[in-house]
């Protein structure tokens, strides 16, 4: 019998420190749609500034879609959106005076922000099959985990 752990880590103990994550991701996407993406006109809208607001909200909410996340206070929330080659990358930085760190929000932020930009970018991906070949989801990972020491 496989022994299930259930509940949440005690954190109690642990110092209230000045912690950081940053995390990226990507989404495969054809030249119209970053055409489109780069002009700010999708079919549904700006792209950059709704996948943003998406990005934000996903952070904020980490607690309450990954049950054995801790609700975190989020002191500080950035989001970079940048145009490549051949798709759309999204980097997220947060911030936080906290017992535990942040990077599973960040993951979160980029995950959530490149959903919405596929999302809103649907009409011009969509095949004549209504499928999506070409459009993937790729790369997300957590760049850098920071944690400043408690005598700092």
């Amino acid at each position: 019998m496989v022994k299930s752990l259930s509940g949440i880590v005690d954190i109690g103990s642990k110092p209230k420190v000045k912690r950081e994550a940053i995390a990226s991701g990507r989404i495969s996407l054809s030249r119209q749609s970053l055409e489109a993406v780069r002009k700010g006109e999708s079919p549904k809208g700006d792209v950059r500034e709704a996948s943003s607001i998406a990005v934000i909200q996903a952070v904020k909410e980490t607690s309450r879609t990954l049950p054995h996340c801790h609700p975190i206070p989020i002191e500080g929330c950035s989001v970079d959106w940048e145009i490549e080659e051949d798709g759309l990358r999204c980097t997220v930085s947060v911030s936080t005076h906290w017992s535990t760190g942040v990077e599973m929000e960040a993951l979160s932020g980029v995950s959530t922000g490149l959903l919405c930009a596929w999302d809103m970018l649907k009409p011009i991906e969509k095949d004549q099959h209504g499928q999506y070949p070409d459009v993937r989801i790729e790369d997300i990972r957590v760049i850098r985990k920071k944690k400043s020491d408690p005598q700092d």
